[in-house]
């Protein structure tokens, strides 16, 4: 029988590991800046081309290599780290495994040179495939400067599934974050095509996080420091107000690497249950000084997954943590046990009760009901208890409480009035009751009940559906503008947007590199929620980067058409009839954006049955 088992060539043994080791140009980019700080750099530069497809190059004064350090660095499993198998499980540096360059050389174009200290010249390498061109001594200061040209020139099906610039740049910025983070004492600068992103001198992790966030961060910040003796805690969690409806803003450190752990996750949200939304997300950056012998970071090639000897305890401590840390700033909220002098004044307060009372009291009904076991919760007249759910099947007609999928896709479809149940019927100007977010009001057939803030959505929606299809779009210029703060990380994704909000109505203009000023906004935005609003597209671009390639936009039109609704804006008879008038003169009154129902009738024969 013919063998057919044969050992792999090193430059197709290479390009293997690479797809493991390198994704993405983010993923050289964190290989690089993670060698400059294991060099012992003070100061790093990444400079990157066309979102890294053309370009990355990572210079810094670091130590330097010499000749043959410098050649063997391309050789797999080559590396200065480890010595003997303890080792591994005693890391403190950042790359250890040897991979990562020999990776880089197999699927780029790669030029690296450098210079120990000491050193008269330095060594100029250049590499393809893996290949070594040439290596000469070349004039350089004590440092290293890596470029890797043309990303996977040679394995063309994994060039052609990287994503646009924007969507790589974006992965770029944010590896370049999470080093940055952790490392404040390292001066760091970032150039995208020729133009600085991020100058970051050094300095505290509160100017770091700044830096790299914005200086709107600052006032949310909020310090933790805590050392048990088995770990030690520290850095910064947002206030709930500084959550965000995306991930993103949630950074966890071991020992100076950046890890992804949904377990403490888990820990940090449930320590802020109860203080912001469901569908928020806290801002935290937090190192964790813990024995390398007590965590694994040898789980993935990326290095971003790690296992710890005791979880729990682990989930435990940072739970308690930030419970203590918002507890001691006053953002908790506490249990007040005095009672208001209002209510201590009152006579049943103040005066005892009679024997009389006392009696009364306790033949009661709720004395029975609240004394017997498992009775606390118990309705007695079982005669004139009723389910929920017939209660629900009474008080609602049959309409659907959810929108068919084909009727939100098909948003081009236009309905006559008369195909909408309960239209043909004239409006009377009747009294209009406003409750807690809902209008009520009597028409022909019976009462009807009304979402007023779905109907807002449903109106603003066709509105600026109507502006965007017919390229007309309207912008309300400000008397003074607004500056535009949002984080460096999203500057891009607002510039990928910006077609977007010019036909939403948004007149929003550069002002520098990095800064932005709105100037006009569509006329139905509320006053003060400028900001708020755009940064509520760019988080649903985060969550869902393709919705800028359809063509009608529709949902970041749901997401505008939700933020921009205020319900509170309608407060008189006349406002509310206004609003029940351009409700029912849009295409789709019954269902909001999103396909929730607006608004249903109860009919006589309903009422009866309630009764």
């Amino acid at each position: 029988m013919q063998d057919i088992i044969q050992l792999l060539p090193d430059h197709l043994a290479n390009q293997i590991a690479a797809g493991e080791v390198i994704q993405r140009p983010s993923s050289a980019v964190k290989e690089l800046l993670e060698n400059a700080i294991d060099a012992g750099a003070t100061d790093i530069q990444l400079i990157i081309k066309d979102a890294g497809k053309e370009l990355i190059q990572v210079v810094d004064n670091g130590l330097g290599m010499s000749p043959m350090d410098a050649r063997m660095s391309f050789e797999r499993h080559a590396t200065s780290k480890i010595k003997k198998i303890d080792d591994l499980f005693a890391i403190r540096t950042m790359g250890f495994r040897g991979e990562a360059l020999a990776s880089i050389a197999a699927v780029a174009q790669v030029e690296l040179k450098t210079k120990s200290a000491g050193e008269k010249l330095g060594t100029h390498i250049i590499i393809e495939a893996s290949e070594v061109k040439t290596q000469t001594p070349v004039a350089f200061n004590t440092g290293t400067s890596f470029s890797i040209k043309n990303l996977f020139y040679n394995v063309p099906a994994r060039r052609k599934f990287l994503k646009s610039n924007t969507s790589e740049f974006k992965h770029i910025v944010e590896e370049f974050s999470r080093v940055a983070m952790a490392y404040p004492k390292i001066a760091f600068r970032l150039f995208h095509n020729n133009v600085e992103q991020f100058h970051l001198n050094t300095g505290s992790l509160k100017n770091r996080i700044m830096g790299l966030l914005g200086n709107k961060a600052e006032k949310n910040l909020v310090p933790i420091s805590e050392d048990t003796g088995v770990i030690k805690i520290s850095g910064f969690i947002g206030k709930p107000e500084a959550g965000s409806r995306t991930r993103g803003n949630q950074f966890f450190f071991v020992n100076n690497r950046f890890i992804r752990s949904p377990y403490l996750n888990h820990a940090a949200m449930s320590a802020f249950e109860g203080l912001i939304d469901k569908e928020t997300y806290p801002f935290y950056v937090l190192f964790f000084e813990i024995n390398p012998e007590s965590v694994d970071v040898n789980v993935h090639p990326s290095k971003q997954e790690v296992k710890f000897d005791d979880e729990s305890m682990l989930y435990a401590y940072l739970q308690a943590t930030i419970k203590h840390a918002l507890a001691r700033f006053n953002i908790a909220p506490s249990l007040d046990f005095t009672l208001n002098p209002e209510i201590q004044n009152l006579d049943s307060m103040r005066i005892p009760a009679t024997s009389a009372q006392l009696a009364a009291t306790q033949s009661g009904y709720l004395q029975h009901s609240f004394s017997e076991k498992g009775k606390a919760h118990f309705i007695e007249n079982s005669q004139e208890r009723q389910t929920w759910d017939n209660q629900r099947k009474a008080l609602f007609p049959e309409l659907p409480r959810t929108l068919p999928n084909q009727f939100v896709e098909d948003s081009k479809a236009i309905r006559s009035p008369a195909e909408i149940p309960f239209i043909e019927e004239k409006m009377q100007q009747h009294t209009i009751l406003n409750w807690n977010g809902y209008l009520m009001t009597t028409v022909k057939s019976g009462i009807l009940l009304l979402h007023q803030k779905r109907a807002m959505e449903r109106i603003i929606f066709e509105r600026l559906e109507q502006r965007i299809s017919s390229g007309k779009s309207f912008s309300q210029q400000l008397l003074f503008p607004i500056p535009l703060s949002i984080s460096p990380v999203d500057n891009h994704l607002l510039e990928a947007a910006m077609p977007f909000f010019r036909k939403a109505g948004f007149d929003i203009t550069a002002f520098g590199p990095k800064d932005f000023v709105i100037q006009g906004t569509p006329p139905d935005l509320p006053e003060g929620r400028e900001q708020q609003i755009i940064e509520d597209v760019l988080e649903q671009l985060k969550r869902d980067a393709s919705a800028l390639k359809d063509p009608l936009h529709n949902r970041l039109l749901i997401t505008l058409s939700k933020r921009m609704a205020v319900p509170t804006s309608y407060t008189s008879s006349a406002e509310n009839q206004s609003l029940i008038d351009e409700l029912f003169a849009c295409h789709f009154p019954q269902y909001a954006p999103d396909g929730k129902s607006i608004f249903l009738i109860l009919s006589k024969e309903h009422l009866d049955n309630l009764l």
